[in-house]
């Protein structure tokens, strides 16, 4: 039997600590599925196309991580592919309070899965998607912290939102 995991979240840009957790995840399971949510009720930098196209890029290499969007419950969706686990990165004792939560709920509403916790490796221990995105929209260098494709498409998002905004000034 394949042992399927699954790694959700908004990816919004995915990081190299995301990845680090994914690649690690991806020795311990036959497949690790980064599944982009796609209804956050976050507004989001990339649209869920342009998430799953960037962790595509970043995965490549990876042959058993693959990348898709999901919508609705991510229990269902963990029903429809046939995984077993959720996997979820820990940075600081505080996230383990809420994940431990949402990880007793998803058992609860699927009986048959377990969350399955990978602590953050120290040198991506201050890393968050909104701490990327803050840092690179005020000009900061984030290429140490993303994969060369997302820093890439960060440096034209935000080139773009300068030149409407600069247009819009007029």
């Amino acid at each position: 039997m394949t042992k399927i995991a699954v790694y959700a979240g908004t990816f919004d840009p995915i990081s190299n600590g995301h990845l680090d957790i994914a690649r690690r995840a991806a020795v311990l399971f036959d497949e690790v599925i980064i599944a982009v949510a796609v209804d956050n009720y976050k507004h989001t930098l990339f649209n869920s196309e342009e998430r799953c196209a960037l962790a595509r890029e970043a995965t490549k290499s990876s042959p058993n991580i693959r990348v898709e969007s999901f919508s609705g419950l991510l229990v269902e969706y963990c029903r429809r592919v046939g995984a077993t686990s959720i996997i979820r990165g820990l940075r600081a004792v505080s996230d383990f309070d809420r994940e431990f939560q949402m990880a007793l709920l998803n058992r609860n509403l699927h009986g048959g899965l377990d969350s399955v916790f990978l602590m953050s490796d120290a040198a991506y221990l201050y890393i968050s998607s909104s701490i990327i995105r803050n840092t690179a929209a005020a000009g900061g260098d984030v290429s140490h912290l993303v994969p060369p494709c997302v820093n890439a498409a960060l440096r034209s998002r935000i080139d773009e939102w300068r030149r409407r905004s600069a247009g819009e000034a007029r």
